[in-house]
């Protein structure tokens, strides 16, 4: 048995991807007879505000700190602000999280064989190594986006100074760490081109709870809710931010209003109060865009769906991996995203022949599919049977939590 130490931004109660993932990846380890602590933030993203019910924290060192424990898992909350959009602000926020880490670890969490740390912030792998040399233990630093890259590719920063810091930020935290685990072929290959050599590095994908997402009816609580049994349903659920092409999305439902479709977006960022007006403004009543939804909920809503949709920007699946495609595929659905070509999301899709991919900013072949898809609709059934078997057979929980189990044993042997 072994005892780790993940340190992440994010974890249960928080209510993001990542924190679903983390939280169950360490259950399984847990499983697998690893020992887990965890040391993270107070809930701050997407509040789940029912789960201190039985997720009771219990304050530490006057309220700075809290403790509590989920499932054998021993976890510290560093004390956090509700996540706030302005960058300065979470800028503040991650280096005050980062100085409470330090502390904390070397002042309070017991000992511990191996580190893991997974990105963003690309700071947090800074550290997570500096808490592996307090024990002289080995650190895996998990890659779960590329940064300074997103940032750059989306013109979040200009600055070339700022850029040139990132930069060797990045490869500081690179060198330092005794693997990497990118989340994607992609990924490894452009850290390759940045000097790393492959021996240093464990390609290890994202996954899905196989048993969370079941083929459920179409008609149930959500479609009768919504009214939505007899239409087409094109389904976007995750982050509404910066990284989705709402732009396409936007002219597709405005070319397709004649047509009995029904666009349902479900979620919540920092475009959904100028989606919600593009919404209103364009006129566009068939689309639907419900705000976040309970974790619960999601598996009824992929049900009554007829294909489900990641409208992608330019060079976003290049540096970032929607991992929302693994639900969508084990939840039985087709699935039209947009990317390019050399992503992995574009391959996955591929490869599973569970849809379709065109590329980024191309409204009109993105809405010729749905079209296509709206007539032929026997096809996506058999795209979704496609998709769920080659997830149930590659991204399930078990399967790559055993991945990190050989990996861990290793690297403490």
């Amino acid at each position: 048995m072994s005892r780790i130490l993940l340190h992440s931004l994010v974890f249960a109660p928080d209510r993001n991807s990542t924190a679903f993932l983390l939280t169950d990846l360490t259950g399984q380890l847990q499983k697998l007879g690893h020992q887990v602590n965890v040391l993270t933030t107070t809930p701050h993203n997407n509040v789940d505000y029912n789960a201190f019910d039985f997720q009771a924290m219990k304050k530490r060192w006057f309220g700075l700190l809290y403790e509590d424990e989920l499932n054998g898992i021993t976890i510290w909350h560093i004390k956090l602000p509700i996540k706030r959009n302005r960058v300065f602000s979470r800028m503040f926020d991650y280096l005050y999280f980062h100085l409470m880490s330090l502390i904390a670890g070397f002042s309070l969490l017991g000992p511990y064989d191996i580190v893991i740390t997974p990105s963003p912030p690309l700071t947090i792998g800074i550290i997570g190594w500096l808490l592996a040399l307090r024990r002289r233990v080995p650190f895996i630093y998990n890659i779960q986006e590329l940064y300074p890259d997103f940032a750059v590719n989306q013109g979040l920063i200009k600055n070339k100074l700022f850029i040139a810091i990132l930069r060797w930020t990045e490869q500081f935290v690179y060198a330092r760490s005794t693997k990497l685990v990118p989340i994607s072929k992609g990924f490894s290959e452009i850290i390759q081109r940045r000097g790393i050599s492959r021996n240093k590095i464990n390609v290890i994908s994202n996954f899905v709870d196989v048993n969370q997402y079941p083929v459920l009816p179409r008609m149930n609580s959500f479609s009768q809710k919504y009214d939505l049994q007899g239409s087409f349903v094109v389904y976007y659920g995750g982050n509404i931010g910066l990284s989705q092409d709402w732009d396409t999305f936007l002219y597709a439902a405005k070319t397709l209003i004649h047509l009995d479709i029904q666009f349902i977006i479900t979620g919540d960022g920092v475009s959904r109060e100028w989606l919600e007006n593009e919404v209103r403004l364009r006129s566009l009543e068939n689309i639907n865009v419900l705000g976040y939804q309970e974790k619960q909920i999601i598996p009824y809503i992929y049900a009554c769906s007829d294909i489900c949709t990641i409208p992608m920007k330019a060079m976003t699946t290049i540096d970032t991996f929607p991992s929302k495609v693994y639900s969508i595929m084990v939840s039985g659905k087709a699935v039209l995203a947009q990317a390019e070509k050399e992503s992995e999301l574009w391959w996955l899709i591929n490869e599973a022949k569970c849809g379709w991919v065109v590329l980024p900013c191309q409204p009109q072949s993105y809405t010729d599919i749905l079209t296509h898809a709206y007539s032929n609709r026997e096809e996506l059934i058999e795209m979704g049977e496609r998709g769920r078997k080659f997830v149930v057979e590659n991204y399930s929980n078990v399967s790559i939590a055993q991945k990190y189990d050989t990996l861990i044993r290793e690297l403490i042997k």
